[in-house]
């Protein structure tokens, strides 16, 4: 089990503490594998970017209108987190349903 995200991020210190044997991502620092990315995108589309971010906040029109994919693959900050990812099952954020589909 992989979970993305950052390290100091208080969602994502919330998921590796019920996931301890979890392996830690950090997004800022490793980004995400492109193959991993392309199935998160397949399966989440938008709701992969987080719109309620600072970093989000900070970019300009142009750069919001850009594709999901390329928005990431420049801000990376931008993804919602954690993303979570156990063989062919993958859970975006750390919500009550995410929990109860990992089984935490």
């Amino acid at each position: 089990m992989k979970l993305y995200g950052l390290k100091n991020c208080d969602t994502c210190r919330a998921a590796r503490k019920a996931l301890p044997a979890a392996e830690f991502v950090d997004v800022r620092d490793s980004g995400v594998e492109p193959a991993v990315m392309e199935s998160a995108l397949a399966r989440f589309g938008d709701a992969l970017v987080n719109r309620r971010s600072t970093t989000w906040r900070t970019l300009d029109e142009q750069a919001r209108a850009l594709p999901p994919a390329q928005l990431l693959a420049e801000h990376p900050t931008l993804m919602k987190r954690p993303l979570i990812v156990d063989g062919d099952r993958m859970t975006l954020g750390w919500a009550a349903d995410a929990r109860a589909e990992l089984g935490v």
